[in-house]
């Protein structure tokens, strides 16, 4: 069984990257923002969507970086094959969620979220300097951070 991934790269003018910081099961990850694929929809529709959900911010889908091109199997589910699907975004209005300045720092309503649905996430954006392989959980995601990284300078124009 295949479990498809999309996930958006979002660089401020500040030259920082957007990661959501979650609480799954009883595990911390910190990731790119982004979520699964649901049946009947394209992988730029599903980014958009989760976008939309996880922080009520319309996006734009500028380019493509990375798709998985090895064997991953899923954390959650040995039967499951993780395949992800990476793009740059840039956001279409101003980000309203709440960004936090520390990993993890969540609110009363986050927590509670948790108990709730057993998962909960906050946001935050890390400086360029900061940002490296080590900054994200997922196997797939510290080769993608690798790869921004490595290929940011064809991208800086976003924001001119």
């Amino acid at each position: 069984m295949f479990n498809i991934r999309v996930y958006g790269i979002l660089i401020n003018e500040q030259q920082q990257v957007l990661v959501s910081d979650e609480y799954i099961r009883g595990a911390y990850y910190t990731k790119f923002c982004g979520g699964g694929l649901e049946l009947g929809e394209g992988t730029i529709d599903c980014l958009k969507r989760e976008f939309m959900e996880e922080m009520n911010l319309a996006v734009e889908v500028t380019s493509h970086l990375y798709t998985t091109d090895f064997y991953q199997r899923s954390a959650f589910n040995p039967a499951h094959q993780i395949i992800s699907i990476y793009y740059y975004v840039k956001p279409l209005e101003n980000i309203n969620v709440p960004l936090r300045t520390t990993p993890f720092d969540f609110d009363e309503k986050q927590l509670s979220e948790y108990l709730e649905k057993g998962e909960t996430e906050t946001f935050r954006f890390i400086n360029w300097n900061d940002f490296t392989s080590e900054s994200v959980s997922l196997p797939i995601d510290k080769i993608v951070a690798s790869l921004i990284k490595d290929k940011h300078h064809e991208h800086k124009s976003f924001y001119r």
